[in-house]
């Protein structure tokens, strides 16, 4: 009867333990932003996006983020906005939003760096092009269980088939260069 007893003990603790490391679903809340930065022949330019949805499946053990398993995020690309509509206006036409409402992002594999630091291989989708860029994110996981990814990605206007806007006649011109930053919540 002890060992029958101890034997229980032991696959209630072993199934506690699996069910402590389980992948969860999370989504993203509303602390989440999204910022293109970019520069022209004028100035250097921002434009926020505060509209997105986003799921994802991660193992959280200990505080810790212990595998990434999937991330899809969209964002609606006329939600990305400046402070000025005529930059607005310029920006959405060069994202081609007529045709593409979207921009998207899968991730298609997560490789641990260290405790904190993660390499994510994922697929961008901008102005109908897809490219599979690698990103490296910093995590964080808060008491409350919100899981945090930071971190930025470089790309061009041309590696997404657009072409890097101008403004009046041809006067103003933007930078080839992109950043895409982003700070990811998800709960």
């Amino acid at each position: 009867m002890k060992s029958k007893f101890k034997t229980l003990i032991a696959i209630v603790a072993l199934f506690g333990a699996t069910m402590a490391n389980a992948q969860k679903a999370y989504n993203l809340d509303a602390k989440t932003s999204f910022s293109v930065l970019g520069t022209s022949t004028l100035h250097d330019w921002e434009m926020q996006s505060p509209s997105r949805t986003g799921t994802a499946n991660f193992t959280v053990a200990n505080s810790k983020l212990t595998d990434i398993s999937s991330i899809d995020i969209t964002l609606p690309a006329e939600s990305i906005k400046s402070e000025k509509k005529s930059m607005d206006k310029v920006a959405y036409e060069t994202l081609k939003t007529d045709k593409f409402k979207n921009i998207k992002y899968v991730l298609k594999s997560a490789e641990k760096v260290n405790e904190t630091t993660w390499n994510l291989t994922g697929t961008y989708t901008i102005a109908g092009v897809s490219k599979v860029l690698k990103t490296q994110v910093k995590s964080t996981v808060a008491a409350n269980g919100v899981v945090t990814l930071q971190g930025s990605n470089k790309i061009t206007f041309t590696e997404f088939g657009m072409k890097s806007p101008t403004a009046m006649f041809g006067a103003i011109k933007t930078g080839e260069d992109l950043t895409i930053k982003f700070n990811l919540n998800f709960n």
